[in-house]
């Protein structure tokens, strides 16, 4: 069911989280899939409702730095840093977990994700809660994230008990992911902050040779995830289409409106029949790096 959130609204989808319900609410990013961190059960039934296989960690979506204290086993000087800069906003932080936090959110890692979202929707609901909440994207796994309440409704339906809707979300891909747990730090998930912006805050160096292992602190790293229906291409600027009856996808040049677009035009191509569809290759500069990264993801076959 999609509700607008108002107070009677958001103290019921509360309340649902308590009791070890799901609830699908807007984030700054893409909208989550929402159940109590500290509650087993219930953020095992955020695994059912995606699909979702067990060995791929859950970030958890706190309301302010205390918050995300009380879930780590230690506070590094860098995560303060960054979070006094970035939080809230669409940064997540990977430390050494607290016991509180059961291994069905960090995939049996002894390492979370957290982060504050920059949403009022997702604020007051943690806050009405009075829990940290564990969210991926409120959609079936390696498909396409959600950026509004319909697509949440469209791909999970009654596997969510309540949707609130929060109109498009205003980032559009989802969060860099930061690893503070490796020395030196490691971007895991590129996003709308940069490695270069991380770095500038900590004064220092972080990992360019990045090796991830067979599980990752980090969501969103399978070869194919963010994923149409339709074949998906990538197309460099200039080159021959593919044969049979497509759809280039016409995208902002900005960055930002590109990133806050780029999911929902691959929701309304996805449904309109094509033999495939494509978008052609935005520049390869740092800035774009999270971009490129949910093309490239997107398009793997």
């Amino acid at each position: 069911m999609i509700v607008q959130p108002t107070e009677e609204a958001l103290a019921r989808a509360a309340e649902i989280i308590r009791n070890g319900g799901l609830v699908a609410f807007p984030t700054e990013t893409v909208y989550g899939l929402g159940a109590n961190a500290l509650d087993a059960r219930a953020v095992g039934r955020i695994y059912e409702a995606k699909g979702r296989p067990f060995a791929s960690p859950l970030i958890v979506h706190v309301a302010d730095e205390a918050m995300a204290r009380s879930l780590a086993a230690n506070w590094p000087e860098a995560a303060r840093k960054l979070a006094e800069r970035f939080w809230p906003g669409p940064l997540t932080l990977v430390v050494k977990k607290a016991a509180v936090v059961p291994d069905t959110v960090s995939a049996g890692l002894d390492s979370v994700g957290l982060r504050v979202p920059a949403h009022p929707v997702a604020l007051a609901l943690i806050r009405k809660a009075a829990v940290p909440i564990a969210a991926p994207s409120a959609n079936r796994f390696m498909q396409i994230s959600p950026t509004t309440a319909e697509h949440v409704n469209t791909g999970l339906g009654n596997r969510v008990d309540l949707i609130l809707d929060g109109g498009a979300t205003r980032v559009g891909i989802e969060s860099t992911v930061a690893s503070l747990r490796r020395d030196p730090p490691a971007v895991l998930r590129p996003g709308m902050i940069s490695q270069e912006e991380l770095e500038a805050v900590t004064g220092r160096a972080w990992d360019r040779e990045l090796e991830l292992p067979h599980i990752s602190e980090s969501p969103g790293l399978h070869a194919r995830h963010y994923a149409p229906r339709t074949p998906f291409y990538v197309l460099e600027v200039g080159a021959p289409r593919p044969a049979g009856r497509g759809h280039v996808i016409q995208m902002p040049s900005r960055l930002n409106e590109y990133a806050a677009r780029l999911y929902l035009e691959l929701h309304k191509a996805d449904k309109e029949g094509w033999d495939w569809i494509a978008v052609e290759k935005p520049p390869e500069t740092s800035e774009w790096t999270g971009i490129l990264d949910r093309l490239r993801r997107a398009s793997a076959k």
